[in-house]
């Protein structure tokens, strides 16, 4: 499978490929595939259902985040804590 057949710029028809063929490739490959994926369902993110109870729980989370906004962590913070390893001790 070409890979170059997946970039934006590239237009390969109507190409059909099997799961099998997909997971054969290499990961960089299949982790450009996946960004390419990805890309492609950010860009309408309208069309992206959210469910009830996700719905919920984020206005909870961010209630929570508003009464106490100390509580959490900075992102340079959690960043740090990443890279140290850290948070396995959390």
């Amino acid at each position: 499978m070409n890979m170059a057949c997946f970039e934006k710029s590239t237009i390969c028809g109507m190409n059909r490929f099997s799961i099998t063929e997909i997971l054969g490739l290499p990961i960089q490959e299949r982790i450009r595939l996946v960004e390419l994926i990805w890309d492609s369902v950010a860009a309408v993110p309208e069309a992206v259902e959210v469910s009830p109870a996700l719905k919920a729980e984020l206005e909870a989370r961010l209630k929570e985040f508003e009464e106490n906004p100390e509580a959490g962590y900075s992102w340079d913070e959690v960043k740090s804590r990443i890279k140290d390893g850290s948070w396995l001790s959390a």
